[in-house]
Order: structure tokens, then C-alpha cells, then sequence
């Protein structure tokens, strides 16, 4: 067991994760993570041993001068706690980490280690995934479940996605089998836009897990830096005549496709949002924490005790109008100009497809790149997760 010192009782706790790597197009996901931890104040609690899960020459340690003495930091994962006050307080518990290298079955385990002794009601994961979806239209923000009854409750997507994983899809099939209610929020981000940062996408991901958990989020400087990144995107998509149309071509689409959601339940939770903001006290979110499965954590075969049969990976449902496509190696300097500098590609670079599916089941799009990638999600490099990453 766990034991947790200087941690006061949270109440009705709610843990939010992200994980910088295969599943955080634009780093979207990890960004809204470091938000709330900055814009809550988050007091950091406990870290994850690096040595236990991560390849240093793959995720390598920085060196950095503290009044002139040198140290390190380690790539790691850690856990932060915020209370968030009003008429109805609710706390939450965020992870913000990077994608492990080897161990992800006692990766998971450790996590909902911590979720148990803390009292976690439900586990929400964030990821970003590149598709193709224009900059010029709200980002697309999907919410899946593995858990039939937490899908019908919470108006989410049954998850039916079949092939590779990452991280995000491991850890939410860990909390089915452990009883705890687990939803993973998956921002679609243009493919050839890219490379980080993308306010854009967190913004939608912090409005989407402000109406999954029924609290008022801080915002902060968020949705002007997003208006500033469109301008930005608009400019450099404007010098070049082949993406403008491009571009255009994916408008129509998606215009096309979303005629059906302008619908009473979608106005009805922009009204809802409205109300939150302009009153600060906000009710705790639906979700309810169950007892459920045989285990209260996954079974590693190397232990000689019994394990769950191997679950179905999740990976988000299709996004309308949004194919994922899998991202360039990062770092390389091939990706997609952002509207910090440099020039958006031609509409046809956007890397190799590593897995050869379409996690929405439909036949892929004609007007953009070919789709693919774990959970629709493009890999943040050209490596995907190795044999002991738990597939």
C-alpha cells in the first residue's frame, strides 16, 4: 500500500492525465495538463521513479544551473493535487508525464495505486490526435469510454477501435479492469499544422473536460493565444495558393458533415458552459466510483498470478470530418510550418502510416493525406511503442 504524507482528504476526486509522446498531437493534451496545474496552483505530492520506466537515450535527463550549482532532471511522471473552492469544491489529481518506455502494465499499476488510496471517483485522459480537420473551424473534440454504462450515463462514445496503442489506451483499459470509471478526451489537430504548440486544441480539450466534470475552469490568456494562432495559421496558409485551397476543400467537408450537430443538445451545452462562467460555484461532475472486476489492478504475468484476458485496445471513435493521420518524426523539422515561423507543407507530407488502420472503421478520406495510427493518433516519432510496451 501506498502511503501518502502532507496529503490532506480530497473531495469527490477526480484525476486528470496526460502524457507528452505518441498521443499528444501539437503537445494539446500535455499543455492543458500544465495549465491547470498553473492555473490551480497544483502542489506536486509524488513522482514516479524514471528508472523503473524510462530509456534515458531516448528520453534524456536536462542539466540546468540553480545559483550556479548544476543539477538534473529527470524525465519522469508526476502527481500534482489542486482544490478548487466555490459553492460545491471538488479536487483533482493531475498526471503529467511523458509516455513510458518499457513497464507500462506496472506503469498503470503504480498509477492506480495512487487513484486508490486518494480516493479517485474517475480517471480522465486527455490525448490530441493529427486528422484532417481545418484551422478554421472548432477543433473536434471526441469522448470514449470502454465502460458501456459510463458511455450511456455521460453521453460518450463506446470505444471500438481495434489495433496499436499507446499509453492513453493502456491506461484507460486499466481502469475498466480496476473498477474505476476511465473516459479519454481526444482533440483532432490539423495535420498540416502540426507542431507544438496548438492553444487552439487545448482550449477545446479544457471546454470539453470543464462540461465531462461540471467545473468552471480558468481560462487565462488561452483563448486570446488561440485567436493569435489562427491569425498566425491564416497568414502562412494565405502565401500558398495550393494549401489555401486545400484548406478550402476541407471546410466544405466539414461543413458537410456537421450540418446534423447544430442541434438543440448542442446549443443546449454551449448554454450550460455560458452559466458556469458567470457563476464561479459549480457542482461536482456525474461520474461515481463502482465497484467492479475481480482485481482492483492489472495482473502482470511475470508475478504467476492471474490476469485479466487480453481487453480490447481503446482508441477514439471517429472525429466528423477528421481522419487521423500519423505526425512526423518530431523535432525534424519536417512538420508543418506553425504560425511561430516557417511554412506549411505541401498538403501531402505527413509521414508514414505505421499501422495501416483506420481506428473509425470508415473508408479512408480521398481529399487529404491516408490515415492511421494508434488510437488516431499520430506517433511524435518514427518509433512506436516497443514489445514490452503492453500493445
Amino acid at each position: 500500500m501506498i502511503e501518502l504524507e502532507g496529503v490532506p482528504e480530497l473531495i469527490d476526486p477526480v484525476m486528470v492525465a496526460a502524457f507528452e509522446g505518441w498521443n499528444d498531437a501539437g503537445d494539446a493534451a500535455s499543455t492543458a495538463v500544465a495549465h491547470l496545474d498553473r492555473e490551480w496552483k497544483g502542489e506536486v505530492f509524488a513522482a514516479l521513479d524514471a528508472e523503473d520506466y524510462y530509456d534515458f537515450q531516448v528520453n534524456r535527463p536536462t542539466v540546468f544551473l540553480d545559483n550556479g550549482v548544476r543539477k538534473i532532471t529527470w524525465p519522469t511522471t508526476r502527481l500534482s493535487v489542486v482544490r478548487v473552492g466555490g459553492d460545491k469544491p471538488r479536487d483533482l489529481v493531475l498526471v503529467r508525464g511523458i509516455e513510458p518506455s518499457m513497464r507500462w502494465r506496472s506503469f498503470c499499476n503504480e498509477l492506480l495505486a495512487f487513484a486508490h488510496e486518494l480516493g479517485v471517483e474517475m480517471v480522465v485522459i486527455l490525448g490530441a490526435l493529427l486528422g484532417d480537420t481545418p484551422h478554421t473551424r472548432p477543433v473536434p473534440v471526441s469522448g470514449v469510454t470502454s465502460d458501456p454504462d459510463l458511455a450511456r450515463t455521460m453521453d460518450l462514445e463506446e470505444t471500438r477501435y481495434e489495433g496499436p496503442t499507446g499509453i492513453v489506451g493502456i491506461l484507460q483499459e486499466a481502469c475498466t479492469h480496476a473498477g474505476v470509471p476511465a473516459v479519454s478526451l481526444w482533440a483532432a489537430v490539423p495535420h498540416y499544422v502540426s507542431q507544438p504548440p496548438n492553444p487552439k486544441a487545448t482550449l477545446a480539450l479544457l471546454n470539453r473536460l470543464e462540461d465531462l466534470i461540471g467545473m468552471r475552469i480558468p481560462l487565462g490568456e488561452l483563448p486570446e493565444d488561440a485567436r493569435a494562432w489562427q491569425v498566425g495559421v491564416d497568414q502562412l496558409a494565405a502565401e500558398d495558393s495550393e494549401v489555401a485551397e486545400y484548406v478550402q476543400t476541407l471546410e466544405e467537408a466539414r461543413d458537410t458533415a456537421e450540418l446534423p450537430e447544430a442541434s438543440g443538445e448542442a446549443i443546449a451545452r454551449e448554454f450550460e458552459r455560458y452559466l458556469r462562467r458567470r457563476e464561479p460555484g459549480t457542482g461536482p461532475g456525474p461520474g461515481v466510483a463502482t465497484e467492479g472486476g475481480d482485481s482492483p489492478f492489472l495482473r502482470d504475468p511475470g508475478s504467476g498470478r492471474t490476469r485479466p484476458p487480453k481487453p480490447e485496445q481503446p482508441g477514439p471513435e471517429a472525429v466528423p470530418g477528421a481522419e487521423p493521420v500519423p505526425e512526423p518524426g518530431a523535432g525534424t523539422g519536417a512538420d508543418a510550418g506553425a504560425p511561430d515561423g516557417g511554412s506549411v507543407p505541401d498538403r501531402g507530407a505527413t509521414g508514414e502510416n505505421p499501422s495501416g488502420e483506420n481506428p473509425s472503421g470508415e473508408a479512408p478520406s480521398d481529399e487529404g493525406p491516408d490515415a492511421g495510427g494508434p488510437d488516431g493518433a499520430g506517433p511524435k516519432n518514427d518509433e512506436g511503442p516497443g514489445d514490452d510496451s503492453g500493445r
